[in-house]
């Protein structure tokens, strides 16, 4: 093994950790604005490695679209909505909990069954690619893979409009704000005496006439 190589599993080990310490803080937080500062410490752990994999486009787009798109929407929505409901233990709970338990239990036997029983070895053949990554990216986006990609659009397009519905104010008519405003406190006018008038001359109050 030499320096290069040495580096790439040490750099592979502290991206999987942060990956997995960002993943467990994002479910395990009671505070969603710091569960989604974690998923962009996620998001940006995983672009590192993509950059471990020579996937540099896709490591760039990772940033800009995911941490700089996504992650920026979730906490704009985040903050927007803001609000202060006390949490309310929901009946059966451990029912929820324990299908969510196995689910990712589950998934988590699948995913490992996958990897092991995957040959590695025949995947590093070392060769360079023919075509840069972004054209073949860019032809298996609008062949084989357009329907998932215009299926995640439409459903980032739904988030973005349930933020906006949640983090809308409720209209209210103008016969309630002005029945709930307070009165003004002034000070009480002080009566103004009548002015005579005559064919000739003006009194005021105050003056005498000869």
């Amino acid at each position: 093994m030499n320096l290069a190589e040495g580096v790439q599993i040490v750099s592979f080990g502290l991206l999987s950790l942060m990956v997995l310490g960002a993943a467990l803080g994002v479910v395990l937080l009671q505070n969603i604005v710091y569960s989604a500062f974690l998923l962009g410490g996620v998001l940006i752990s995983i672009a590192g490695l993509y950059l471990l994999l020579n996937a540099d486009f896709v490591a760039a787009a990772q940033v800009l679209i995911y941490v700089g798109a996504v992650n920026i929407l979730i906490l704009f929505a985040v903050m927007l909505v803001n609000k202060q409901e006390d949490f309310a233990s929901l009946p059966r709970s451990w029912v929820r909990q324990g299908a969510t338990a196995l689910v990712c239990t589950g998934l988590f036997a699948l995913l490992s069954t996958m990897i092991l029983q995957t040959s590695w070895l025949g995947l590093n053949s070392g060769a360079a690619p023919e075509t840069s990554t972004t054209i073949l990216i860019g032809e298996h986006l609008f062949s084989d893979f357009l329907l998932p990609f215009e299926l995640a659009s439409v459903l980032l397009l739904m988030a973005l409009i349930g933020a906006v519905v949640l983090a809308r104010r409720e209209f209210l008519p103008e016969e309630i704000v002005s029945s709930e405003r307070q009165p003004v406190l002034t000070l009480p006018e002080r009566p103004r005496q009548p002015m005579v008038v005559s064919s000739g001359t003006s009194s005021t109050p105050g003056s005498t006439s000869e």
